[in-house]
């Protein structure tokens, strides 16, 4: 009985750290599976070895020295998650292309609600929304892993470079490099979307900003569309490498290649601390509406500068626990239907 009570209550001590740890793996890994599978068995490993727990650490510095583990095991591959833009030139219209590559090429979107935990300080949860935005996990996939881990716990997590030290096994002073190297690295680099705002909750200006932008798409109102987007905007497709910059690209390749999207409806979702939309896609044989894309916004002085859409809808949609299927006459989305 007592067993069955402490193992009961083990479960739920664990449980209370998956979203902070699932956040601290996401940005660590740049792929929202891949956390996933690493929090899983960051918790097993911890399950399985809690008698071996002599406490000298809190529970919390433990399950992020098992989790950075395992994220350094998984990183051994070298491999380094990437948008289109950080692998090719835009591709001008005239020669659009849809060629894809690997899942494992692509830094992947992530729900908020799966790597934000809840918090009463408005500072930290600023903090946690723009370390996740897409332009910042870029430029986390350039550094080598260990850069890496150190960044996110001091910056991100903001440990004491003593706790960080004690985490990995070495210095304070290798720490204090690290992090100085670290942060020389991301500071040489001009990383797309590195302006774009994260404002929680949305102001009235960002809001009506949507609004207008839903409008725009679902009308398929190209002059509308184009009036919302800054002069460099982006537009990326993974798993397709092609990006296209400009609005007169991007509003050419959805009035062509990527005409089939006219009449399609959008539906809000909280995706890497940015505004972002289910895309449901006309269906001409069930009907209704069929999921399309997550699409990611960056927003920056009131224009969209970036526009993302992660098309691999078999993987996002049930990640986000969105409906499969809309009816023509609905105009809902039941979340986790």
């Amino acid at each position: 009985m007592s067993n069955t009570a402490t193992t009961t209550d083990l479960d739920v001590e664990l449980e209370r750290y998956r979203v902070e740890l699932t956040g601290y793996c996401y940005r660590m890994l740049g792929s929202s599976f891949e956390a996933e599978d690493a929090v899983q068995d960051t918790l097993v490993r911890a399950w399985r070895s809690h008698d071996k727990f002599e406490g000298r650490s809190s529970l919390r510095s433990w399950l992020y020295r098992i989790a950075t583990n395992v994220c350094l095991d998984m990183l051994t591959a070298g491999n380094k998650r990437a948008r289109p833009m950080d692998l090719t030139e835009a591709t001008p219209l005239a020669q659009a292309a849809l060629s894809p590559r690997p899942d494992h090429t692509w830094l992947e979107p992530m729900p908020d609600a799966r790597v934000l935990p809840s918090t009463a300080d408005p500072a930290e949860a600023a903090v946690a929304k723009e370390s996740v935005r897409l332009a910042f996990m870029a430029a986390l996939q350039q550094l080598p892993p260990k850069q890496r881990a150190v960044l996110i716990l001091r910056e991100v997590l903001a440990w004491k470079a003593s706790e960080v030290a004690e985490l990995l096994d070495t210095s304070v002073a290798s720490v204090n490099s690290a992090l100085q190297r670290a942060r020389a690295t991301l500071s040489e680099r001009s990383e797309a979307g590195a302006d774009a705002e994260v404002a929680n909750p949305l102001d009235e200006e960002q809001k009506k900003l949507l609004e207008r932008y839903v409008a725009a798409f679902e009308g398929y109102d190209m002059t509308a569309l184009t009036a919302l987007l800054h002069e460099d905007a982006i537009m990326t497709m993974p798993p397709f490498d092609l990006w296209l910059l400009g609005p007169s690209d991007i509003t050419g390749f959805m009035t062509t290649l990527g005409a089939g999207c006219a009449g399609s409806r959008l539906r809000p979702v909280e995706v890497n601390g940015l505004p972002g939309f289910a895309h449901y896609k006309p269906d001409p044989e069930k009907g209704g509406f069929s999921p399309w894309a997550i699409q990611v916004l960056e927003v920056s002085e009131g224009r969209i500068t970036g526009f993302h859409c992660f098309l691999d809808v078999q993987r996002w949609f049930p990640l986000f626990g969105l409906r499969d299927h809309i009816e023509a006459e609905s105009d809902e989305v039941e979340q986790g239907a």
